[in-house]
């Protein structure tokens, strides 16, 4: 079995995820896709790639002489075309894109990277390609705290429990509420970002992109998300 994974993956962060899926006998090839991480390869897919790398293309020029001694210019060939990621619109019908965080999705659903990420979903919805986005996360003591702790998040309905670290980052305020032994005066301690994104923001905010462009989220431990991705792909969940 051959999964493709998106070239624009960052080949270091997901060396866990790639381990899994030899482990389980799956071959990868990186090619740029026009969304999604992973896909299953297909006949489609496979023509493609076979059309491309059997067309030849010129890589430069070279002066050859001839027999007359007269020198003339002629193009150096050179087999295999480069592959786009519109080669491959039309080819799949299921896609798996993942986040390596809560704050990855966070990002994407609210912050920055939203405008990209709304057009990636419309792109999918307009091309009959299902859309999963797969969000890696480990439960565990929450940074900055000392004992409040998050669950592993495993389904949407639990994204409204999570509970943003940032949200615990103190800073000094202005007010003065005492003074320490040395004569150093002792501030109250506020939120940094009380604003920051809660769960139940997050959690709504995903239901909608679901409503708006049929996008499915899905949320697993680094260690299954190879597992995840093939039983996504093969179609083995709704």
């Amino acid at each position: 079995m051959i999964i493709l994974e998106d070239k624009a993956q960052q080949d270091k962060k997901h060396l866990e995820k790639h381990r899994c899926l030899e482990e389980l006998v799956i071959e990868t090839i990186r090619v740029p896709l026009p969304v999604g991480d992973y896909v299953l390869m297909n006949e489609k897919i496979h023509d493609v790639i076979d059309r491309k790398h059997g067309r030849k293309k010129v890589v430069g020029k070279e002066m050859v002489t001839l027999k007359n001694g007269k020198e003339v210019e002629r193009n150096v060939y050179e087999y295999g075309v480069d592959l786009k990621k519109m080669d491959f619109v039309g080819t799949y019908d299921i896609c798996v894109d993942t986040k390596n965080s809560i704050e990855e999705l966070l990002d994407d659903i609210i912050g920055k990277q939203h405008e990209r990420f709304r057009d990636e979903c419309i792109f999918a919805q307009n091309n009959g390609i299902k859309l999963y986005i797969l969000v890696e996360n480990q439960g565990g003591l929450i940074k900055y705290t000392k004992d409040i702790f998050n669950q592993t998040v495993r389904s949407l309905d639990q994204l409204f429990a999570w509970k943003n670290p940032r949200l615990f980052i103190m800073q000094n305020s202005d007010q003065i509420i005492g003074y320490y032994k040395n004569g150093r005066p002792r501030y109250k301690r506020i939120q940094k970002y009380p604003r920051a994104t809660r769960g139940e923001t997050l959690a709504k905010a995903c239901c909608t992109m679901h409503e708006k462009y049929g996008v499915e989220f899905r949320f697993c431990t680094p260690e299954e998300s190879a597992e995840k991705i093939l039983s996504i792909l093969m179609k083995q969940e709704e």
